[in-house]
């Protein structure tokens, strides 16, 4: 008989002890205080965990991260020792949960936790921008976090090398930014690597760009665009 795998547990919230022993004595807490403060927003454990945090002996869970921003009265990212990369981090940093954010991207909450666990999200492109409104995210933050970043280096690669056209559609559905602008976009980068010759057609004028390079780019002129 085939044993069924257990699913895989979450990787621990990106938790900094520094930060949240210099929040505590910013605000002239005791542990006990703190505590206390956790209690309120419905999580009960004893003084000794905040200092077993503090100390980095143990990690919060989720529930336990968000509850002690709360009794520190910071926003949880300030708790992490990190930038959020991650689309979970991304979430706890903004203190919702995954129910939340599936019941405001019209996602099932299946489909959110499967995306937050491969780490590879599938939604359409109204759903994209409504994880990036929710979330508050920057697009290439936005990109990072739904592992799509492979996915744009290749499609910038076939815009640069022939016509970007027929690539809009597929590049919206990773950027969910307006036609228009990313079409001015891509024309943009287009023209920086060709250059026109004799009876229309074209030719590279340099050598062909970094993925790194035609990416950042790609944002540099995405900014420009929406400023």
């Amino acid at each position: 008989m085939r044993r069924t795998k257990s699913p895989a547990a979450p990787p621990p919230v990106p938790f900094s002890p520094a930060a949240a022993r210099a929040h505590r004595a910013g605000l002239g807490l005791t542990p006990e205080q703190v505590a206390e403060g956790m209690a309120a927003h419905g999580v009960r454990l004893l003084p000794a965990h905040i200092l077993a945090w503090e100390s980095g002996e143990l990690c919060p869970s989720e529930p336990e991260f968000i509850a002690l921003a709360r009794a520190l009265w910071c926003p949880a990212a300030h708790l992490m020792d990190t930038r959020p990369v991650r689309l979970r981090d991304h979430r706890v940093a903004c203190e919702l949960g995954q129910a939340v954010v599936a019941e405001r991207t019209g996602t099932t909450l299946a489909a959110y936790q499967q995306a937050e666990l491969t780490g590879h999200w599938d939604g359409d492109e109204d759903q994209t921008h409504a994880l990036a409104d929710v979330l508050h995210l920057s697009l290439p933050d936005l990109v990072e976090a739904t592992g799509r970043r492979e996915a744009l280096d290749h499609l910038l690669r076939q815009c640069v090398a022939g016509r970007w056209q027929p690539h809009l559609r597929a590049l919206a559905r990773i950027v969910p930014a307006p036609d228009d602008t990313l079409a001015a976009v891509l024309t943009t980068l287009h023209q920086e690597h060709h250059v026109p010759t004799h009876w229309g057609t074209t030719a590279r004028a340099t050598s062909p760009p970094t993925t790194d390079s035609l990416t950042s780019r790609f944002w540099h002129h995405l900014a420009a665009e929406t400023v």
